[in-house]
C-alpha cells in the first residue's frame, strides 16, 4: 500500500513539475493562451517574452508555446490550468471569470485609464499592496492593460451615446458589460475567439476591442464602422490580463534559473507589456482604413454624456467592493493615485525592460 501510494503522489507531482532534462541542466515550460498565433500580442509580447527568458537562461530554459488554446479548453479556463499544473504559465483576462477577481476589476471601470503602460505599471503596485492574496494560486509574473477601447459596428455609426441604443454589443468582462447596459446597448459577454463567428451569424452587432486585435479576429472586415474617443476624453475603457505560473513549476526550478523568471517579471515587465500591446494599435487602425472602412473620434465634449451614463458602473462597484469586506473608495482612490503616479514615469523615453527586447520574425 505505501509504495503504491507513493507511487500515485510521484505521478502527481510530475503532472505539476516543469519538465527537466535527464542531466536536470535545462527545463521546458508550457506556455498557453488564447491568443492567435498572428496576432500582435503573440508576435511581439509574448514570443519576444520567452525569447528573452531563454536567452538570458542561456538556453536552460526552454518553452512549449501553444496559442489559440491549442492544448485545449476555453478562455475562462486558463488561470485555472495554471494553477492545477496542466499547463506552467499562462496568459489570460481574469475578467472571463467573472466576479472571481473583483479589485483588479477598478482598471476596467469606464474612462480610469490614461495610456496602457502607465496603467500597467499601476495595476502590478495596485495588486501588491491592495489586494496580494486577489492571484494567491499561481505565481502572478506581470499584470497589464490595453490601449483604449473603441466601438466596432457593422451598420451603424456610433457618435453619442444615444447610438448605441438597443445594439447588441460585445464586452470582454462584467464592467464593461456592465457599462454597454448602461449606456444603451444589450451587453453581450464573449471572449475574443468567439467575436468573428457572432459577427458573421448577426449574434451582435458590434464588439468593445482595442484596436491592436482587430486584425487578427478580422473584425476590420466583419464590421463597416469604428468610433474611437479623443484622447482628450479620455479612454472609454481597458482590460486587465495577467501572466501567471503554476507555484510547484516556479518553485521547483532552480535558483538561477528561478532568478531569471523574477527578472522578467514584475513592475517593469508589465509596463513594457502594457506599452508594446497599446504599440499595436495603429496597425489595426490601418487595418480598418486600407479595408476603407469609416473612422468616427468622438470629440472630447460628447464624451461628458459618455462618462455621465457610465458613472453609475463605478457607483455599483464601489458597493460591490463594500459588500466583500473590502473599502471600494479606497481601492478606487487609490488606483487613481496609481495611474497618475505612473502616467508621469510612462511619459519617459522607455522603460528598463525595453533594451533587452527585440522584435521576433514573423513565423
Amino acid at each position: 500500500m505505501q509504495r503504491r501510494s507513493l507511487l500515485k503522489t510521484s505521478a502527481a507531482l510530475a503532472l505539476t513539475a516543469p519538465a527537466f532534462s535527464q542531466a536536470a541542466a535545462t527545463v521546458t515550460l508550457k506556455f498557453h493562451t488564447f491568443m492567435a498565433p498572428q496576432s500582435n500580442v503573440w508576435q511581439n509580447m509574448h514570443k519576444v517574452w520567452m525569447d528573452k527568458v531563454s536567452k538570458e537562461s542561456g538556453g536552460r530554459i526552454q518553452f512549449e508555446a501553444y496559442p489559440a488554446m491549442q492544448l485545449g479548453g476555453s478562455p475562462a479556463q486558463l488561470y485555472d490550468q495554471a494553477k492545477d499544473g496542466v499547463v506552467d504559465i499562462i496568459w489570460t483576462i481574469p475578467g472571463y471569470t467573472a466576479g472571481r477577481f473583483p479589485r483588479i476589476e477598478v482598471f476596467e471601470l469606464p474612462f480610469m485609464m490614461t495610456n496602457a503602460e502607465a496603467t500597467s505599471r499601476a495595476c502590478w503596485e495596485y495588486m501588491q499592496t491592495m489586494a496580494l492574496d486577489e492571484f494567491k494560486d499561481t505565481q502572478v509574473l506581470a499584470l497589464q492593460v490595453h490601449g483604449p477601447g473603441v466601438f466596432h459596428t457593422k451598420d451603424k455609426q456610433i457618435k453619442t451615446a444615444a447610438d448605441l441604443k438597443g445594439l447588441k454589443m460585445r464586452g470582454p468582462t462584467r464592467q464593461v458589460t456592465k457599462m454597454l447596459g448602461y449606456l444603451g446597448a444589450i451587453p453581450v459577454g464573449m471572449p475574443l475567439p468567439a467575436i468573428p463567428d457572432a459577427l458573421s451569424k448577426g449574434t451582435i452587432d458590434g464588439a468593445a476591442l482595442p484596436w491592436e486585435v482587430v486584425p487578427s479576429v478580422k473584425v476590420h472586415e466583419l464590421t463597416r464602422f469604428h468610433s474611437e474617443f479623443d484622447p482628450a476624453g479620455g479612454a472609454l475603457y481597458t482590460a486587465t490580463f495577467v501572466l501567471a505560473m503554476n507555484k510547484a513549476s516556479y518553485q521547483a526550478l532552480p535558483p538561477d534559473l528561478r532568478k531569471i523568471i523574477d527578472n522578467n517579471s514584475g513592475l517593469q515587465t508589465s509596463g513594457w507589456l502594457g506599452r508594446v500591446q497599446q504599440a499595436g494599435d495603429a496597425a489595426g487602425r490601418q487595418a480598418a482604413l486600407a479595408h476603407k472602412n469609416t473612422i468616427y473620434a468622438i470629440p472630447a465634449l460628447e464624451a461628458q454624456e459618455f462618462k455621465r451614463k457610465a458613472a453609475v458602473v463605478e457607483v455599483a462597484w464601489v458597493e460591490d467592493m463594500n459588500q466583500r469586506g473590502f473599502d471600494g473608495r479606497q481601492l478606487l482612490t487609490t488606483a487613481r493615485a496609481l495611474i497618475a503616479k505612473h502616467s508621469k514615469v510612462a511619459a519617459s523615453p522607455a522603460s528598463a525592460i525595453a533594451p533587452a527586447i527585440t522584435r521576433p520574425k514573423k513565423t
